[in-house]
């Protein structure tokens, strides 16, 4: 991997994005609310389910092939995958999220003017941009391998769950570090599984996050979004 690549994909997998992924935890917080995630080992079981359950056979999978879609030019692809992750998002809060951080990221990239004019126009022609469509075009404008790409939006997953974490079970910092260092295999098989799936396997049932994502919408106490 080129140096420029990799400061590049450094650069958009870093929690500091000014996209506002830091403010949301996609139903971690009401799993804390309900006592299901409670201490570390819980933390490392809830993320790891997250991870191979939910991310890695809907999310990843709809990021890999969004980026696909971009470097083909692909218009009607990007509009299908995109239109699929937006009709996806089965409650209110989760649906917020990735327009608000898709619309974020979408500025972001034209204010950078990294994206050539044909795929900015593919991100304007959407009703709504979810944070995969914009992600994927960050990755194709700066010529990010997708493979490395598709890695950097999973660890930047599961190191803002690492965090949420942190703040609110609480954990320790070096808990933290520890929990996170050891997804290290689990991030690689979720990568993957996203990058092997068959259209007609995607899948992002998970009733009970669902669930815990509609308690949290009327949840008296929290620190996050979603």
């Amino acid at each position: 991997m080129q140096a420029a690549a990799l400061l590049h994909l450094l650069q958009f997998s870093s929690p500091s994005l000014p996209v506002g992924a830091y403010s949301y935890s996609q139903g971690l917080e009401a799993a804390l609310e309900n006592g299901l995630v409670h201490d570390q080992a819980s933390a490392r079981s809830w993320i790891v389910d997250m991870l191979h359950q939910v991310v890695a056979r809907f999310e990843a999978p709809l990021l890999w092939r969004l980026m696909q879609a971009f470097a083909a030019a692909d218009s009607a692809g990007v509009a299908r995958w995109t239109e699929c992750f937006v009709a996806a998002r089965d409650t209110a809060e989760l649906r917020a999220e990735t327009i608000q951080m898709g619309y974020s990221l979408a500025k972001l990239v034209e204010a950078l003017d990294i994206a050539q004019p044909a795929a900015l126009a593919m991100l304007r022609q959407q009703d709504e941009v979810p944070f995969p469509t914009a992600l994927a075009c960050a990755t194709v404008a700066l010529d990010l391998p997708p493979g490395e790409a598709l890695l950097g939006m999973l660890f930047s997953w599961a190191e803002n769950q690492v965090l949420v974490c942190v703040k609110s079970v609480p954990l320790g910092q070096v808990a933290g570090q520890k929990l996170l260092l050891s997804l290290r295999s689990e991030i690689e098989a979720a990568a993957q599984t996203a990058r092997s799936l068959a259209d007609a396997e995607l899948c992002n049932w998970s009733p009970g996050l669902s669930l815990l994502s509609m308690q949290h919408e009327t949840q008296y106490s929290r620190l996050y979004r979603s």
